[in-house]
């Protein structure tokens, strides 16, 4: 499998001729969604779903769909009928590729907000996408994406949750308002366990087997 990082929380996944974006979002690149027939979003956040952006790629391609929480459907009608419903505990196919949804629920900023529903996505049984939250998956992965710079995340809730988690490897995303420094502060903790840590440049790939 191929990895591709995109802006703030969007990856791209490729095996062999299959692909699959998970999160493109407002601060990610219209190019991630390329040749593109199925998109998963973790929840209604702009910074995860950019509605014009799949909107464009579904005008473009009427195979296009997206699976997302019915919550966020809602936010955003203009998907139309490329939107497909998942919730928690649900198991489907997306390019090829066996997805699981876990989770539920978004992370805490303050007082409750912001309330709302986000679900993680396991694809394949190994790699683990969670959105906006920490929740630690009913089974082991060997690929964690974990959130490095949110107002509802701590440095040590992060290294708490790598730690929780126990992947093979862990690679940073939710990461757009860090700038060179702030991602440098990030990547030079030790997250312990045995995981292995790398940062993929906005725009590179790595490969996992």
């Amino acid at each position: 499998m191929n990895l591709i990082k995109y802006g703030h929380a969007c990856v791209r996944l490729e095996v062999d001729d299959r692909v699959l974006v998970i999160d493109p979002g407002s601060f990610s690149e219209a190019e991630a969604l390329d040749g593109v027939d199925e998109v998963l979003v973790t929840h209604e956040h702009p910074d995860h779903l950019d509605v014009a952006k799949l909107v464009a790629a579904s005008q473009r391609n009427s195979a296009f769909r997206v699976y997302l929480p019915s919550a966020a459907i809602e936010s955003a009608p203009e998907l139309g009928g490329a939107a497909v419903a998942v919730e928690v505990g649900q198991r489907f196919t997306a390019a090829g590729l066996v997805v699981d949804v876990v989770g539920g629920a978004h992370a805490e900023i303050y007082d409750g907000l912001p309330g709302c529903a986000n679900v993680g996505f396991v694809v394949d049984g190994t790699v683990y996408h969670p959105g906006d939250s920490l929740f630690v998956p009913p089974s082991p992965v060997e690929t964690l994406f974990v959130p490095a710079a949110a107002p509802w995340l701590k440095l040590s809730e992060a290294l708490d949750f790598v730690r929780a988690v126990r992947p093979k490897r862990a690679f940073p995303i939710h990461d757009a308002t860090l700038n060179e420094l702030g991602q440098e502060y990030f990547d030079g903790w030790d997250f312990k366990g045995g995981t292995e840590y790398a940062r993929i440049p906005v725009g590179e790939s790595v490969t996992i087997r």
